[in-house]
């Protein structure tokens, strides 16, 4: 999913570290970060911990960064992502009160699926994004953004109260599961070990609540933010440690921190949110229209959908891109700059990649300069370098269909 925080503030970084976006503070201390259920474990790996989005976490382990990357792609990891917030929704009338706060068709989803979807202000700016899924035991399941976990829960209490009053059936609780999410092409063959489903019969973006490990009571959905095949599982707290030892006694599983994913989901031309897409860029300018079902375009019932289907209609004035570029790293912030020299644009997101070897980055230019094999430059400390516009993703993306 599009996921993680909004800015983390990191006071130091390992060479060759990736920077970290979302949002923290430098000024956090240790005595008021949250901590995960998985926090002894983390530090007793040698986890490196910074503050994310008001939280503890890991941002690498003693491998490093890079070598962390690349075992992910080559093999297998394993995330903590407890921070996000889970929610359920339930009631007869859940369906319709999600529907009334983001762009996503809920109501096509099958028993057991769930799609990316936004939630949208009346000025068509993403107040987040999230994964919504119809589960089997009637009721939605959400996973959403730590970084907008007060801003989510009053939009969406406010909402279902309004809806009560009006004689709707609909009440939400918000999980204190832990969520682990397991990355990578060995994924497979290592869940399958502890479980007596049939992973081949699970398909990217499905769910089901199944025992993992001796664990009862997991629900395991096929999604994640690397790029790869791999699964999120929501885990009872007072079994979380247990599952992640479980899934870290196999070889092939590394522990890994927030810089590998925050690189792995650039080259698989993710959005981090608060970066690449907030309450000033639309569902248009962020190359994300797919997200909205047919039949919410031609209801227009969601919220700011004047707005973005107006832009959709006449092309928004600015468009998220992908850029290529020599020279030093591309970082947040950068300015991109048009044939003339003038500036056309902000990148948003940037670092080296690891499996490419090169400088990628995504950030928004105006819409003339948008198409792929567009060149243009890039400013780094006052010296300009030559950027090519490149589709996305990055590195291609190896989500799992069951045959």
């Amino acid at each position: 999913m599009l996921r993680a925080g909004c800015r983390a503030a990191i006071h130091r970084r390992s060479p060759g570290s990736a920077p970290l976006c979302g949002k923290g503070g430098s000024g956090e201390k240790e005595g008021t970060l949250k901590r995960t259920p998985l926090d002894a474990l983390h530090r007793s790996r040698g986890g490196r911990m910074v503050a994310f989005a008001g939280w503890s976490l890991p941002l690498h382990y003693g491998q490093g960064h890079l070598q962390s990357h690349l075992h992910t792609r080559r093999h297998c990891s394993l995330f903590d992502v407890s921070h996000m917030l889970q929610t359920q929704v339930y009631g007869r009338d859940r369906v319709r009160f999600m529907e009334s706060l983001v762009v996503g068709d809920i109501g096509e989803l099958k028993p057991g699926q769930g799609t990316l979807t936004l939630l949208t202000n009346e000025r068509g700016g993403i107040v987040d994004d999230l994964i919504v899924t119809n589960t089997s035991e009637d009721h939605l399941y959400l996973v959403s953004n730590a970084s907008c976990v007060n801003k989510d829960l009053s939009v969406m209490r406010d909402r279902a109260a309004e809806l009560r009053a009006a004689g709707s059936d609909v009440h939400l609780e918000v999980s204190d599961n832990a969520l682990l999410a397991l990355q990578g092409p060995s994924m497979a063959r290592v869940l399958q070990a502890g479980l007596t489903d049939d992973l081949a019969k699970l398909s990217f973006m499905n769910s089901v609540t199944t025992t993992v490990f001796g664990v009862p009571g997991c629900r395991v959905t096929r999604c994640g933010y690397t790029g790869e095949d791999g699964v999120e599982i929501s885990v009872p707290v007072g079994r979380a440690v247990e599952l992640a030892e479980r899934l870290l006694g196999f070889p092939e599983v590394w522990p890994a921190g927030l810089a590998a994913r925050d690189s792995l989901r650039l080259e698989a031309g993710l959005c981090l949110y608060g970066n690449d897409i907030d309450e000033t860029t639309t569902p248009a300018e962020a190359g994300l229209m797919w997200t909205l079902g047919k039949r919410r375009r031609a209801a227009m019932d969601f919220p700011g959908a004047a707005v973005i289907m107006a832009q959709a209609k006449e092309k928004p004035k600015r468009r998220r891109v992908g850029l290529t570029s020599v020279g030093p790293p591309i970082r947040p912030h950068t300015p991109i700059l048009g044939p003339e020299g003038t500036s056309v644009g902000t990148v948003t997101s940037g670092s080296p990649s690891p499996s490419l070897g090169k400088n990628i980055a995504m950030g928004y230019v105006e819409t003339a300069h948008s198409r792929a094999g567009t060149a243009l430059t890039v400013e780094v400390r006052k010296k300009q370098h030559p950027a090519l516009v490149t589709k996305m993703p990055f590195v291609p993306t190896q989500y799992y269909v069951a045959k």
